[in-house]
């Protein structure tokens, strides 16, 4: 408790401090919960609104399904479900029985789901109602794997299973280091240090209106959006649809947001277009991570009245390891690291261990991300003299130029992105016709500030601009072509730039 006092004392009170606990399992966590807040709502989910308690009875009824199936504690059980009440209900369900969640993107699809079943060795598949098409092939290759409709309901409930910390809690699908799709073993320990993780840095922490668009099959989304929100006994607005999102925040008003920079940039776009603060005068917080968060978001933000949180973090990391505090004062950093973990650096690589870290990938012999209990992020980075964290790129993206120099194509995009018309930019090698590897620059402009360029020929502008910032570069890695893209780039599902690869 000392250790966080210091790191993270100054930005809340006391008593705020005090009440951030860790209970060892969600198990734990959620008995108090249920206790503490049973009759605050927990969830706003379709037009209806379910308490803790509501949530509580829900949970121990289906609880009672799971063991009705014959399911006993360690066993896995996936999860095929939409951000919904069913995903929060049964998740509580499954986790505090014992069992290990997998949690399964709703966007599989019968193949995939099936594909699943048989490398996590599950032994149930809860789904959707309306997801069941999905469930197909599981039904008619694997009939020993109880199919268990999350709105099924038992008339008796099931008593909390008291699970131990270093028990398996949920597998959630990475990336990893290497890219390739992959399952990570969460335990209950690693996952309430990530919900804990989630209340430090800032000052109104319990009791909050949360709002949720990203997917809970996101490490992101599930930890830091769901059950940091129960955690603080705050309530949950779930977006059945994210094209009513802006509706969606006119009517429950929330204070938090859990967003993606993507999205942090279509709101602010929104708000200028209209001339109001499309997240509602009660937004407090946005708490921005998954990908880099420009710095110009951070101080546009700042005038509308809400403070945006950078952080960084990984699915093998429980999603939280670091959180920025003070963004104004250190915009391009991604803040102090969280208590109960180790960070060093080798050959510029991030290693990390600590009670947040993942068991390790699941059904994947070949894949070792670990080195003498250490684990390789693959992010490249360093720590500056007060604490705080720097994230300057992935080593897999490292461009080795001819001339034996290396190049981290995140550190020059940041250049580029300190431009206020330009929202995102890459930097790849590129080939000539000639047959030489340059390094080459595209950049999707930020359109709500075009305007204030002020000048005949934009383009010709922002070109000029561009070409300025590049000539400060050193001389090896400055690019030789610029592009200004009409469109946005290729993303992956949690928003991230998909990155160009020469063939060689």
């Amino acid at each position: 408790m000392d250790k966080v006092n210091e790191l993270f004392g100054r930005y809340t009170d006391k008593a705020t401090l005090e009440r951030i606990r860790d209970y060892g399992t969600l198990s734990a966590m959620w008995k108090r919960c249920a206790d503490e807040y049973a009759d605050d709502n927990a969830i706003a989910y379709a037009g209806r609104e379910y308490t803790f308690a509501n949530i509580d009875a829900g949970a121990a009824h289906y609880r009672t399904v799971l063991k009705d199936a014959g399911l006993k504690p360690r066993e896995r059980v996936g999860i095929l479900a939409a951000n919904s009440y069913d995903f929060v209900k049964t998740f509580i369900a499954i986790t505090t029985f014992g069992c290990t969640a997998v949690v399964l993107p709703a966007q599989l699809d019968a193949g995939a789901v099936f594909g699943c079943c048989m490398k996590f060795s599950l032994k149930a598949l809860v789904y959707q109602k309306q997801l069941e098409e999905k469930t197909a092939l599981v039904r008619a290759k694997l009939p020993e794997v109880p199919l268990l409709c999350a709105e099924l309901c038992a008339d008796a409930a099931t008593p909390i299973y008291d699970v131990k910390p270093e028990d398996p809690c949920v597998v959630m699908f990475t990336g990893g280091t290497s890219g390739r799709s992959k399952g990570a073993l969460l335990s209950h320990r690693a996952v309430m240090q990530g919900v804990v993780n989630g209340c430090y840095g800032y000052k109104d922490v319990f009791g909050q209106r949360y709002i949720l668009v990203l997917p809970l099959s996101h490490v992101f989304g599930l930890i830091r959006n769901l059950l940091t929100s129960l955690y603080t006994g705050s309530t949950l607005f779930i977006c059945q649809n994210n094209k009513d999102m802006f509706r969606d925040i006119a009517t429950f008003k929330p204070t938090v947001l859990v967003a993606v920079p993507a999205l942090a940039e279509m709101a602010l776009g929104l708000s200028r277009q209209f001339g109001r603060n499309m997240l509602g005068a009660d937004m407090k917080y946005m708490i921005c991570g998954a990908a880099p968060v420009p710095p110009y978001l951070i101080a546009e933000y700042r005038k509308m009245g809400i403070a945006l949180l950078p952080g960084y973090g990984l699915t093998e990391s429980a999603n939280l390891v670091s959180g920025n505090p003070e963004p104004e004062r250190k915009p391009e950093s991604v803040g102090i690291p969280y208590p109960n973990q180790e960070l060093k650096f080798v050959n510029g690589e991030l290693l990390l261990r600590g009670a947040n870290m993942m068991d390790d990938y699941i059904g994947e012999p070949d894949e070792n991300a670990w080195e003498d209990g250490w684990f390789h992020t693959g992010d490249l980075g360093h720590i500056d003299e007060e604490g705080y964290l720097y994230i300057t790129g992935r080593s897999k993206d490292v461009i080795a130029l001819s001339n034996g120099e290396n190049v981290s194509p995140a550190e020059l995009e940041a250049q580029f992105n300190t431009l206020p018309f330009i929202q995102d930019s890459q930097v790849f090698e590129a080939v000539t016709e000639q047959g030489r590897h340059i390094l080459a620059l595209e950049v999707v402009p930020r359109t709500s500030e075009l305007a204030a360029l002020n000048a005949g020929d934009v383009k010709q502008v922002m070109l000029d601009a561009l070409w300025e910032v590049n000539a400060k570069q050193p001389a090896y890695a400055r690019v030789e072509r610029i592009t200004i893209r009409e469109s946005d780039f290729a993303r992956t599902p949690s928003m991230k730039i998909v990155r160009y690869k020469l063939d060689k």
